[in-house]
């Protein structure tokens, strides 16, 4: 993953890999102006975020993840979208396969995969990652076969060696075009290895990175609402 030390990735091997939790206080309720924007909405559709500790914006509050972002930004524009953050932080491509059928009872508009880091940082076989990968694509098909879907391409740092790490970054534009999904092609660009958007951990997202992160999201998914 570009930018990342080796310091840096031994700390993403051993805090992505393990699930957290947020331990932090939920923020003070949003002004009385955005409650009364948000509650002249309403929302006839979902959009539904798979993903790890990324989506579930480990260390920080749940209105700081990058889905709550976007939701702002959404009701901002009046849009009757609703997000649902399915983000569990330590979740593999296997992991999400197994629970994707039980997400799935609830009607999804768009969907939003992003998973696979964990797989690469466990040096688990690309053909693996990408088969169960695959596998939830063709679920959420199955359940909704007029689902929008976007694809959150990730990187793994390069002490994983150059083949595997190349083959691993080929996944995502892979299954992007073989399923026509939009493919934002890396959600940590701009924030993966740059130490003042980081927690102290070196690896996830601080609430300013996780404002880049819902940027680079938002610039593929607003052309698809």
């Amino acid at each position: 993953m570009k930018g990342f030390g080796w310091i840096a990735c031994i700390s993403l091997v051993m805090l992505l890999t393990f699930g957290c939790s947020n331990n932090k206080n939920e923020k003070a309720q949003a002004s009385s102006t955005d409650a009364d924007t948000t509650a002249t909405i309403a929302y006839s559709k979902t959009i539904l975020f798979l993903g790890n500790s990324l989506t579930a914006g480990y260390g920080l509050d749940p209105t700081e993840a990058f889905p709550a972002l976007i939701q702002q930004k959404i009701d901002s524009m009046a849009l009757p979208y609703k997000v649902i953050n399915a983000g569990v932080s330590g979740e593999t491509s296997a992991g999400g396969n197994g629970r994707i059928e039980w997400i799935l009872r609830q009607p999804v508009d768009v969907f939003v995969l992003e998973l696979g880091a964990n797989d690469g940082l466990r040096g688990t076989p690309v053909s693996e990652t990408k088969k169960n990968l695959q596998a939830i694509i063709d679920k959420v098909k199955a359940k909704y076969p007029n689902v929008k879907m976007v694809l959150a391409g990730m990187q793994v740092p390069p002490n994983m060696g150059p083949d595997y790490t190349a083959k691993f970054r080929s996944i995502f534009p892979e299954l992007a075009e073989k399923n026509n999904m939009a493919l934002v092609p890396f959600l940590l660009e701009g924030v993966g290895g740059v130490r003042e958007l980081n927690q102290a951990d070196g690896i996830h997202p601080t609430e300013q990175g996780q404002r880049i992160v819902a940027e680079n999201v938002w610039s593929v998914l607003k052309g698809l609402l």
